[in-house]
């Protein structure tokens, strides 16, 4: 029941809208308008009206001006001096010098990036997928294995510590049964 509420809302919205955009024409249900159509007509209009008049030919031609002109850039270019610009350049020189370097070995290393070995890797893609998927189901099988000793180690220790305490109590029992030692004589 909310969703055809909400539907309605959304239609009664929608021809709203459509009303405001295209007048009481888009009202009309034989009448379909096109907008493309209206667009295009307006762009013709526009485009005939400028063309016509002598000043918007100018401002047309310098429009290019205007956009340099509102650049944020452009004021760093008017306002920074030379001698400036000479002093940043100075004060990044080593920055500058090591993009160089690193550059030119980019450069250099170019053959090796067109190697066939570099051009091989898409075909090797498979292999190597069906690699890694062979290492997971190995490295599981490891922590089963690591899981399987360490509980064999655990019971191991406590055979060995069960196994210790028995000797304990024998032998404890064996020295009750063998009564007490005689000392040795004091004279």
């Amino acid at each position: 029941m909310e969703g055809t509420n909400n539907m309605d809302d959304l239609d009664a919205r929608l021809q709203i809208l459509e009303k405001r955009v295209y007048g009481d024409r888009g009202c009309k249900p034989n009448k379909t308008v096109k907008c493309v159509d209206s667009l295009a007509k307006v762009n013709t209009a526009l485009a005939n009206t400028a063309n016509k008049r002598e000043r918007v030919k100018i401002l047309h031609k310098k429009i290019e001006d205007l956009l340099k002109y509102l650049d944020p850039q452009f004021t760093d270019y008017i306002a920074v001096p030379d001698a400036m610009k000479l002093e940043f350049i100075l004060a990044e020189e080593d920055f500058l010098r090591s993009q160089a370097s690193m550059l030119e070995q980019v450069h250099n290393l170019q053959p090796h990036l067109d190697s066939n070995h570099i051009k091989a890797v898409p075909e090797l893609t498979t292999k190597l997928q069906r690699l890694s998927q062979l290492h997971i189901k190995h490295q599981d099988q490891n922590d089963e294995l690591s899981g399987e000793v360490k509980r064999l180690f655990e019971e191991y220790n406590k055979m060995m510590f069960l196994l210790s305490k028995q000797f304990a109590q024998w032998d404890e029992t064996l020295r009750k049964l063998e009564g007490p030692k005689p000392g040795p004589k004091l004279e």
